[in-house]
C-alpha cells in the first residue's frame, strides 16, 4: 500500500475548486476550468482526486463524483507521476470500487477503465485478476459492476486486453469464463458476457477463435433470450462476425438470416437497429453478394417498413410547427470544421466512377483510405432528417442505398409494388417513408427508375404542397437526389416540365415557415445548383431574390446553410454574377451581416467562405466592396499570427482557433482570382503588408494554414504575378521545403498546394528566366521522388506531374536529362485527368522535353501514346506537338516504329492511325 498522504492546504484548495465548479454561471465556469487545468501541473494531483473520491465519505456524493470524473479525464497523468502517487491512485480507485455506495462505485469503475486504458492491462495485471475474482463475488451488485468495467474495457481497447502477461494470456481463461457467464440467471450478467465476447471478433483474437464453435452456440442459445439487451448484443455479435469472419456464419446462414429478419422487426428499437446493421454490413461486402441475392425479396420490404417514423421520433421532432420565428438554441448548431482550400484535378467521368462517394446519405462516414482532405460535416448528402443520432430509420435507409448500388434494377423489381403502395398511401407517415426510400435508391437504381421519373418528379414537386412539414422536407431531399436528372439539357420540354418546376418548388421550400423544411429546401437547392451550373443563369434574378429574402427570414442555424447555398450558386454560374443588377441584389445583405459580426465570431467563418466564392464569380464587379473585405482579412491574419506567437511563448494559453486565419487566406485567394492586378492598389493601401504576412503563414506550424497560404501563392501568381515577384526568393525556399514524397496525413493537402503553386510560379516567370532557373534543380529533386513514390496519394502524384511538366516547358534544357527517370510515372499520373488548361500546359511541357531529349521517352513510348490518345480535345498548339513528335518517331525508323506500335493494345493503334496517321 502506498504511503502517500495529502497536504491539508492543497486538499482544501482542490476541494473548494470542485465545489465552486457546481456554479452554473458561464464566467465562473470558465475561471474554474482554467484553475482545474492549472492543477494538472501539480505532481500528485491525481492522488488528491483519488483521495476525495475514496476517503471523504462525509463529502456530498456530487463532489466525490466530480473528483472521479476529473480523475478519469486525467488518467494519462499516471504515466508521468512518481511510483508512490501512481500506486496510491490505483489502490484507492479499486478500494472505492469494492466498498462504496452505487454512485461512487460507478465513478470508480469509469476510473478503472481509464487507468487500464492509459497504463495498459499488462502493466496493471493485479487489477485484471481482482476484477475476474469479483465476477464470482457473493454480492450480485459487485459482480455486475465488475462485469460492466470489463465490458467498457473490452469495447474501448480490445487489443490491449489481448496480450500475454508474465507468460500467460489473461483472455485464455477470461473467454471461457465469459462463455459460462452467458448463462447466468441475471440478465445484466448475460448481456455483459455476450458483449465482452463480441468485442474480440473484429481484432481476430485467437483466444476467442479457439472457442469459436462454443461462441456461435452461445449466440444461438441466447438468440431467444427474454431480455432485449441480451438479444441486442447477440445481433451485434452476429454483425461483427459477418464483417470479420463471414465464413464462420455461412454454414448457418439460412438460420441466421431468419433470425435477423425476425429481429429487424423487434418491438425493441435497439434490438431492431442492431439487426438492421446486419443487412447494411451484408450489403457493403461485394464478396457476399451471392449469398445476399436470394434473400433480397424478403430483406428489402422489411427495410422499407423500418423507415417509418416511430412515435418517439415524432415526439422528439415536434415537426408540425410553423417555427420560422422561433430562435434556435445554440445546441442546435453543430460545430463546423473548416478545412481550407485544396487544389485538385478532375478525372474523366468514365475513370471517376465510384470515386466520389465519400459520405453516405444518412450521416454514416464512408471516407476511404485516400481521403486526405478535411471534410465538412455540414456537406452531408442528407441533412439529418431526425435527431443527430444513428437510428433504425437511418440505418434501414442506408442499407437500402447500398442494396440499390449492389443490385440495381433487381431491387426495384422487388420493391416496385410495396413502394407504390407507400407513395400513394392515405397515411402521411407511409408516404413519407416511401419518399425516403425513393431517395435512398436514387444512386444505385437510377437506370431502372429513370423511365418512371416523368411520373415521380411531378409527384415529388406536388408533394412539396403537403400540409405535413416532415413530408415536405423529405420530398426536398429526394428531389435533390434526382437533381442531376432534372437538370439534364435534354430538350426545352424537359427543362420546362422538370427542371424549372423543381427549381421553383425548392425555392418555395427555401422560404417555408417550418425551419426543418427550410433546411431541407436550402440543402436540396444547393445540390440542384451544383448539377445545373450555367443552366441557372437565365433564372438568376428570381433565384437571388429568394435567397436574399431568406436572409431576413432565417434563424441562426439555417443562415449558415444559406451561406453555403449562396456560395454554391456563385461557383455554379461563375462570371454571370458580374451583372450589376445581381451585384446590387446580393451584396447589401452580405455586407450587412459582415458588418454585424466581430472578428472572432464563429459565424464569420461560413460567411467568409461564401464571400470567397462570390468574389471569384463577380470578378472586377466586386471592386466597390473589395477594400473593406481585403483590409479585414489582412487584420484577421495579422491578429491570428500575433495570437499564435503569444501561445507559442506561453503554452498555458488556449491554442488559437486556426479557422479564422485559414478562411481569411482563402478569401484573399478568391479576391486574387476574381480581381487580378486590381489588387495592387489594395495591397499598397493596407498595413501590415499582405505579402510579408504570407511569408510568415508559409512557416506556420499548423498544416491547414500552410495549405491555404500555398494556395494563395498560386492564385497570386496567376492573378497578379508582378506584385508577388519581389517576395518570391523567400517564398520559394519555403515551397521547396514543403515538398515531401511521403507526407504525414495531416500535411498532404499542404504538400499538394505547394506542388501545384510552384508550377503556376514557373509559368509566370517565363522561358529560361535566370531568377527561376536557380530553383529548377532543387524543385525537380523533390518533385520526381513524389511522382515515383508508391505511397504518395494520387492527388499529390497529379500535382507533382503537372508542375514537372510546366517547369519543363519553361526550362527544358535543365529538366530534359531527367526524362527517362519519370516519363512512365508522369504519363500514368495524368492520362485520366479531364482536359483543361493545366493539363494542356503540362503536356506541352512533356512534349518540349521529348523534343529536347527524344531518347528519354524510348522506354515509355506505350504510356506516352496512351496518354496522347486519352485526350478528347487538345489545344491546336498541343495537337500540333503530338503530330510532330509521332510523325518524327515514325519517319526516324519506320520499321522499328511499326514493330513497336504492333505490340500496343488495338484501341491505341486505332486512335493513333485515325488521329495522327501513324
Amino acid at each position: 500500500m502506498s504511503t502517500w498522504t495529502p497536504q491539508p492546504a492543497g486538499l482544501q484548495e482542490i476541494l473548494q475548486t470542485i465545489r465552486d465548479s457546481t456554479d452554473t454561471q458561464g464566467n465562473v465556469q470558465r475561471a474554474i476550468t482554467h484553475k482545474l487545468n492549472t492543477f494538472t501541473r501539480v505532481p500528485d494531483y491525481i492522488a488528491y482526486l483519488a483521495y476525495i473520491l475514496t476517503a471523504l465519505p462525509q463529502e456530498e456524493d456530487q463532489i466525490r463524483m466530480i473528483a472521479g470524473y476529473l480523475l478519469k479525464n486525467n488518467a494519462r497523468l499516471l504515466l508521468n507521476v512518481s511510483p508512490e502517487v501512481a500506486e496510491y491512485a490505483k489502490s484507492a480507485v479499486l478500494q472505492a470500487f469494492v466498498s462504496s455506495p452505487p454512485l461512487i462505485r460507478n465513478a470508480a469503475g469509469h476510473d478503472i477503465v481509464a487507468f487500464l486504458g492509459a497504463l495498459e492491462p499488462r502493466n496493471w495485471p493485479d487489477c485484471l485478476q481482482q476484477l475476474v475474482n469479483m465476477l464470482d463475488s457473493p454480492d450480485p451488485a459487485l459482480q455486475e459492476a465488475a462485469f460492466s468495467v470489463f465490458e467498457k474495457a473490452c469495447e474501448d481497447f480490445p487489443r490491449k486486453m489481448d496480450v500475454e502477461i508474465n507468460g500467460t494470456r489473461p483472455l485464455d481463461y477470461m473467454i471461457p469464463k465469459f462463455l459460462v457467464l452467458s448463462e447466468h440467471p441475471m440478465p445484466k450478467m448475460r448481456s455483459h458476457a455476450v458483449a465482452c465476447l463480441s468485442y474480440f471478433v473484429p481484432i481476430n483474437s485467437q483466444s476467442l477463435f479457439a472457442h469459436i464453435d462454443a461462441f456461435i452456440a452461445c449466440l444461438f442459445k441466447r438468440a431467444s433470450d427474454e431480455d432485449p439487451s441480451v438479444r441486442r448484443h447477440v445481433c451485434q455479435a452476429l454483425v461483427l462476425l459477418l464483417a470479420a469472419r463471414p465464413e464462420k456464419l455461412m454454414p448457418e446462414m439460412s438460420n441466421v438470416a431468419e433470425y435477423m429478419l425476425y429481429s429487424t422487426k423487434d418491438k425493441n428499437e435497439s434490438v431492431a437497429l442492431e439487426a438492421c446493421e446486419f443487412w447494411l454490413t451484408f450489403a457493403e461486402d461485394p464478396d457476399l453478394a451471392a449469398f445476399l441475392h436470394p434473400l433480397l425479396g424478403r430483406v428489402a420490404p422489411v427495410l422499407l417498413d423500418c423507415m417509418i417514423y416511430g412515435e418517439d421520433d415524432l415526439l422528439w421532432l415536434d415537426g408540425d410547427t410553423e417555427d420560422t420565428n422561433v430562435p434556435d438554441k445554440e445546441t442546435d448548431i453543430k460545430p463546423r470544421h473548416y478545412g481550407g482550400k485544396t487544389h485538385g484535378l478532375d478525372r474523366d467521368q468514365a475513370e471517376a466512377n465510384g470515386q466520389d462517394r465519400k459520405r453516405g446519405a444518412y450521416g454514416e462516414e464512408t471516407l476511404d483510405d485516400e481521403d486526405e482532405d478535411d471534410y465538412d460535416l455540414d456537406d452531408d448528402d442528407f441533412a439529418d432528417e431526425m435527431s443527430t443520432e444513428w437510428n433504425l430509420r437511418k440505418c434501414a435507409a442506408a442499407a437500402l442505398d447500398v442494396l440499390a448500388v449492389r443490385f440495381g434494377s433487381e431491387l426495384l423489381n422487388v420493391l416496385l409494388g410495396p413502394l407504390k403502395n407507400k407513395l400513394w398511401s392515405a397515411e402521411w407517415l407511409e408516404r413519407e417513408s416511401g419518399i425516403l426510400a425513393l431517395g435512398a435508391m436514387a444512386e444505385g437504381c437510377i437506370d431502372a427508375i429513370e423511365p418512371h421519373l416523368t411520373t415521380l418528379v411531378p409527384y415529388l414537386i406536388n408533394t412539396l404542397n403537403d400540409p405535413k412539414p416532415l413530408v415536405r422536407s423529405i420530398a426536398c431531399w429526394t428531389l435533390g437526389r434526382y437533381a442531376s436528372w432534372c437538370t439534364q439539357p435534354i430538350s426545352e420540354q424537359h427543362k420546362n416540365s422538370y427542371f424549372v418546376p423543381t427549381m421553383e418548388g425548392l425555392l418555395r421550400m427555401v422560404l417555408d415557415d417550418n425551419k426543418r423544411v427550410q433546411e431541407a429546401g436550402c440543402s436540396a437547392f444547393a445540390t440542384l445548383e451544383e448539377d445545373a451550373g450555367p443552366e441557372l443563369v437565365p433564372y438568376l434574378e428570381p433565384v437571388l431574390r429568394n435567397l436574399v429574402f431568406a436572409f431576413e427570414k432565417y434563424q441562426h442555424k439555417n443562415t449558415l446553410i444559406l451561406y453555403d447555398a449562396v456560395g454554391t450558386l456563385a461557383d455554379a454560374v461563375g462570371r454571370a454574377l458580374q451583372n450589376p443588377a445581381y451585384v446590387e441584389i446580393l451584396m447589401p445583405p452580405l455586407t450587412s451581416r459582415w458588418a454585424k459580426l466581430s472578428d472572432n465570431d464563429d459565424d464569420l467563418i461560413p460567411l467568409l467562405e461564401c464571400i470567397a466564392s462570390v468574389t471569384i464569380a463577380m470578378g472586377p464587379a466586386f471592386s466597390p466592396y473589395a477594400l473593406p473585405v481585403f483590409q479585414r482579412c489582412v487584420n484577421i491574419i495579422h491578429q491570428s499570427l500575433l495570437q499564435y506567437q503569444a501561445y507559442q511563448q506561453n503554452p498555458d494559453l488556449d491554442e488559437p482557433d486556426k479557422s479564422f486565419l485559414v478562411v481569411s487566406l482563402d478569401l484573399l485567394s478568391g479576391l486574387a482570382q476574381g480581381m487580378g492586378m486590381h489588387l495592387e492598389s489594395l495591397i499598397g493601401q493596407t498595413s501590415p503588408n499582405l505579402l510579408q504576412l504570407l511569408t510568415v503563414c508559409l512557416k506556420h506550424p499548423q498544416a491547414p494554414v500552410r495549405q491555404s497560404a500555398y494556395a494563395l501563392v498560386g492564385d497570386l501568381a496567376m492573378g497578379c504575378f508582378q506584385l508577388l515577384r519581389p517576395h518570391l526568393p523567400a517564398i520559394m525556399a519555403e515551397l521547396i521545403e514543403q515538398l515531401d514524397p511521403e507526407p504525414k496525413v495531416e500535411f498532404i493537402s499542404a504538400c499538394n498546394n505547394a506542388a501545384w503553386s510552384v508550377g503556376e510560379v514557373a509559368l509566370r516567370y517565363g522561358r529560361d528566366d535566370p531568377e527561376f532557373q536557380q530553383w529548377v534543380n532543387p524543385l525537380i529533386a523533390r518533385l520526381i521522388p513524389i511522382l515515383l513514390h508508391p505511397k504518395a496519394p494520387r492527388s499529390l502524384h497529379e500535382n507533382a506531374a503537372v508542375s514537372i511538366g510546366r517547369i519543363g516547358l519553361m526550362h527544358p534544357n535543365v529538366v530534359a536529362p531527367h526524362l527517362p527517370e519519370f516519363a512512365q510515372a508522369w504519363c500514368l499520373a495524368l492520362y485520366e485527368i479531364r482536359d483543361n488548361e493545366e493539363k494542356d500546359s503540362a503536356f506541352r511541357g512533356l512534349c518540349t522535353l521529348v523534343q529536347t531529349n527524344p531518347a528519354g521517352i524510348a522506354k515509355s513510348l506505350l504510356w506516352f501514346c496512351n496518354a496522347i490518345i486519352r485526350w478528347h480535345q487538345p489545344s491546336a498548339e498541343l495537337n500540333s506537338m503530338f503530330q510532330q513528335l509521332l510523325s518524327g518517331f515514325k519517319h526516324h525508323d519506320e520499321a522499328g516504329w511499326a514493330a513497336q506500335v504492333s505490340s500496343f493494345p488495338p484501341v491505341i493503334q486505332e486512335r493513333l492511325a485515325t488521329r495522327y496517321g501513324v
